[in-house]
Formats: structure tokens, sequence, C-alpha cells
């Protein structure tokens, strides 16, 4: 799997307000649409990631080079 590549249920982490958010993967969003509160552009070539905070359960949605998988 390739480094910005993620699937369903892969442990990632990110950056937001300057701290480290824990999450999981939700899903790969591979074309236009709205979800996680806001409008979406994205496509085969250039997925977005929903996101879902481990700790307050909220979704976001990131482009691959936001995320990367957790560190165990």
């Amino acid at each position: 799997m390739a480094e910005n590549d993620f699937g369903r249920g892969d442990k990632v982490q990110w950056k937001s307000h300057g701290k480290t958010v824990d999450g999981t993967i939700e899903d790969k969003i591979t074309h236009d649409t709205t979800t996680a509160g806001r409008k979406v552009r994205a496509s085969k070539d250039e997925p977005q990631y929903r996101v879902k905070s481990a700790k307050t359960g909220a979704d976001a949605v990131h482009k691959p080079d936001a995320l990367r998988r957790e560190k165990d």
C-alpha cells in the first residue's frame, strides 16, 4: 500500500489547531460530494478521506498528504 493510500479502518494521525489528533479512516472520497458538514472536491486521481476522531468522534475530511499512519 502506498504511503498516502489508506483503507477503511486504518488508524491515522493529523494536525488540528497545533495538536496531533488520532483517528480512523471512515471513507475514501473519489468524487465531489458533501460530507462532514462541508462540500468536498475529490476525484480518483485526487481523493480525500473522511476520518473520525478517536477522542471526540467528530468527522473531518483531509487530503492524503495531511494524514500519516498512527505509530504503535
